[in-house]
Parts: structure tokens; sequence; C-alpha cells
């Protein structure tokens, strides 16, 4: 029997040593000089290869926003399969997808994602109703993370309104887990830029439920306070993504260079954060 998807997730987080998510959203206007001459899809190609390259010893885990490919054309999705083909089975493949639909649409949405493109798991939405995340929350081999609380501005307008179980985001929260009790396949996405939330969501969840925590980097989310109220007892059941720090962190000849010391850094300091709060 396979494992549960939260038990590879743990697996990996331990084996590889790390807690970094690495997120792959390509933005041409932000490439190297050196890629100006080429097509976007080609530049896009030979970009995420070497991100993909310079960062594998440090990550955990890439995710993926499907918008930034889509503005790519057929040839954007072509690129989604050959990352996930590329990045292989000992680092988690996260799509950033935000979806949600009826139940029809969303065995679609699952198809698409694990049998064509190869994905781990993907970000979805609970507006349209618990029942239409029962295609991915039956799934025991791939995941599913549940945008609780995001990192955006804008996120309290409707994800902290009141509602009997407290704030609708915890709510959220605790939906998500009971979702997932059978397959042990379910996760959470809670912004770093809402220390609070952070902290809330990992007293709801206990350990082994993993948390995917934008907002870390370019947006201001503080990397100290997320790891000390976001890991498990263990020390781990949390993913921190940092996208454009990394891939942006030169525009220079050195671009890869710049992105693997980031990522290094990143991921050392976070080990660092950890090391002396609980016992792995």
């Amino acid at each position: 029997m396979a494992p549960s998807f939260q038990a590879r997730v743990d697996k990996i987080l331990r084996v590889r040593n790390s807690l970094l998510c690495v997120g792959l959203d390509p933005d041409p206007a932000q490439y190297p000089r050196e890629f100006r001459s080429v097509s976007r899809s080609t530049a896009s190609r030979r970009f995420l290869d070497g991100i993909v390259r310079a960062t594998s010893p440090f990550a955990a885990a890439y995710k993926m926003q499907l918008a930034h490919y889509l503005s790519l054309g057929s040839d954007g999705l072509d690129l989604l399969e050959r990352l996930t083909g590329r990045i292989g089975p000992t680092r988690l493949r996260i799509l950033d997808l935000k979806a949600n639909d009826i139940g029809n649409t969303m065995r679609f949405y699952r198809s698409a994602a694990f049998d064509r493109l190869g994905f781990d798991a993907v970000t979805l939405t609970p507006w349209v109703g618990w029942e239409t995340l029962e295609p991915f929350a039956e799934d025991p081999e791939h995941g599913f993370f549940v945008v609780a609380h995001s990192s955006n501005p804008g996120a309290p307008d409707f994800q902290e309104i009141p509602t009997p179980r407290g704030a609708l985001w915890q709510a959220v929260v605790t939906e998500a887990k009971r979702l997932s009790q059978k397959q042990h396949n379910g996760g959470v996405v809670v912004g770093a830029t809402y220390a609070d939330a952070v902290r809330v969501a990992r007293q709801l969840l206990g350990n082994e439920f993993p948390i995917l925590v934008p907002g870390v980097g370019a947006q201001g989310g503080a990397l100290s306070t997320t790891v000390r109220e976001g890991v498990d007892a263990r020390g781990r059941a949390l993913l921190v993504n940092s996208s454009r720090s990394i891939l942006y962190a030169s525009r220079g000849a050195d671009w890869a260079v710049a992105a693997r010391a980031e990522a290094e850094r990143l991921s050392g300091q976070i080990n660092q954060l950890r090391a002396g709060l609980r016992t792995p």
C-alpha cells in the first residue's frame, strides 16, 4: 500500500532536511538580459531549467502558479509537464491552481493536474462547497492544499468574517482537516504576512498536517515568526514558499549562481530557526 500524501511530505522534508518551497513563476519581463534575444517560450524553458538545477540541492518542493504558464499558451502547458518531469518525485511538485467548481469539473482538474501534468498536489478553494473537493480528498497518493488565509492585503475582506467557529478562515482550516482524515492527504495555505494566522492554524491542525506558507520574501512576511509558529512538534509539516527573491536574485550573467545562493541562504536560515524549537 502506497504511503499517504502527508506521510510522503514528511519523508521528503526529513530526507531533504529542508522546508523550502521554490516558486517557479515565470515573468519574461523580469528575466536576465541574456534571454531577451529568444522567444518567451524558449527563454522560459532555459531560465526555469537553470533555476531548478541551481536550487534543487536546497529545495524540498516547487510550486508553479498556473496563470504564469497559461500566458505562454500551449507552450506553457508543455513547459509545466516538462518541469514536473525534470524535478522528479524526490521533491514535491505543487500546482497553484486555487480551483473550485462542481464535482464533475473538479474531476477533470484532478486528472489534468495529476495524470497529465504530473503534479503531486494542488491548491484549492472551498467557496462552492466542501463536497466539490471530494474528488481530491478521495485520492490518497496526491494532496490538496486548501487556501485558508492568503497573504494579500485584501485577505481579511472575506477570510476574517466572524462565524460561530471563529473567523471564516479558521472554519476552513477545521473543515480541511476533517476532509482529509480518511486519506491523510490534505494541507492548508496560510500567508506569512498574517503571523497570528500561522500560529492559530498550527494549533488547530496539530502535528503532521502540512501548512504551505507564501508571503515570505518579496511580500514581507517574517521568516522567524513563520517558522516558530508554523512547524509541528517535530520541526516539520511546513513548506515556506519563496518565488521572486530566488528567481530574480540577479538579472545579470550570474543569475543562476545568485538563485542558488539565495536558496541556500533561505533554506539554511529556516533550519537554524527550527533547530532549537522542537525535537525533530
